[in-house]
């Protein structure tokens, strides 16, 4: 009778990682829905806290980087609260910081709860073979191009033998689509201001320039994506 207990013992371990891991994905599901009906409060609540707004705000785009919550809305608001230099810096690091945690927790805590979710997906199989071979040159095109939900694929990348460093290393690529949200913002935030009377009188001169930066990074980081998505698929063809 001794002897059943270890099999039953090592039968019981997996069913237990499992369970841990759904109730984690529902659980941070579950706040990230939270998160998002807070948002706006949240937003208006870093904008008075001066100083250490910044990392307030880093802080919180990182727990929506796990809690699955879409990160444009925050990028936006990062470009409207901050500027477009600031903005951009603190968003990288926040959304940098939430997918490493995202990577983490799929590799070591709920991996047989991620592995459920895309348990199927034709597309993710051949990635994770192209990772095998080079995985921080295909981490950085799935970073450039949107073939996978973000938050999705910060837990999915977790499953792969990609190394933590090369995953760290490829949130490069964030940065053309944490532009053009962050650059979005800006003109939202100049919009809100003058519409309120809280900005500062300025020319036709000014507003042209924003407009045409505004233009010109949609269509660069468009020109970037597709360039991506072709390159990705061409190294994920088998």
């Amino acid at each position: 009778m001794e002897t059943d207990k270890p099999a039953e013992s090592s039968r019981n371990q997996p069913v237990g990682r499992i369970l841990v891991g759904i109730v984690a994905v529902i659980a941070l599901i579950a706040l990230g829905r939270q998160f998002g009906n807070l948002l706006d409060q949240f937003v208006v609540w870093v904008d008075g806290l001066g100083a250490i707004g910044p990392l307030v705000f880093m802080a919180g785009y990182a727990a929506a980087t796990v809690a699955f919550v879409p990160g444009a809305v925050l990028s936006v608001a990062a470009g409207a609260t901050f500027g477009l230099g600031p903005g951009v810096l603190y968003v990288m690091l926040g959304a940098t910081t939430g997918a490493s945690l995202a990577f983490l927790l799929a590799r070591y805590v709920a991996r047989e709860a991620i592995e459920q979710r895309i348990q199927g997906n034709a597309r993710f199989a051949a990635v994770d073979r192209a990772i095998g071979r080079e995985g921080l040159k295909i981490v950085m095109l799935l970073r450039l191009s949107p073939v996978f939900p973000f938050n999705l694929l910060n837990y999915s990348l977790g499953l792969t033998k990609v190394r933590f460093a090369d995953y760290v290393a490829a949130s490069i690529g964030m940065l053309p689509g944490s532009l053009l949200y962050t650059y979005s913002g800006v003109v939202v935030g100049d919009v809100i201001r003058l519409a309120g009377g809280a900005a500062p009188e300025r020319g036709p001169v000014y507003y042209t320039v924003v407009v045409l930066g505004l233009a010109a990074t949609i269509a660069v980081t468009a020109l970037v994506t597709r360039t991506a998505r072709r390159a990705l698929g061409e190294a994920t063809a088998t």
